[in-house]
């Protein structure tokens, strides 16, 4: 399969949140499948929470559930920033966030 030559996106973000309980933590993982996932141009989609069994120093565990997408280049990635579901997911979960980290690079396989 041939890529851009400009490369994939990947945009991963992480989010802690103000209620970590496990019903709000699955919530955003329901959410981010129903409104993140379903939007063209992406070449791989995955959403997680923090793995408990990791805790070596290196890990950095400040955060509750993730993001993983890969877009098939910028372009794709810009269209899905503005989507009427990229909003609507911002609006429905943004009072539980405490704090928002997003990682956006260009990658090769």
């Amino acid at each position: 399969m041939s890529e851009p030559k400009q490369g994939l996106l990947a945009h991963q973000v992480f989010f802690k949140l103000k209620d970590n309980s496990p019903e709000a933590r699955e919530k955003m993982l329901a959410d981010c499948e129903k409104f993140l996932k379903p939007h063209a141009g992406i070449v791989f989609f995955a959403v997680g929470t923090v793995c408990d069994e990791l805790k070596r120093p290196v890990n950095d565990r400040d955060w509750d559930v993730a993001l993983h997408i890969i877009f098939t280049d910028k372009a794709a990635h810009d269209v899905y920033q503005d989507t009427e579901a990229h909003n609507a997911f911002i609006a429905a979960n943004k009072e539980n966030w405490a704090g928002v980290r997003v990682f956006d690079s260009i990658v090769r396989r």
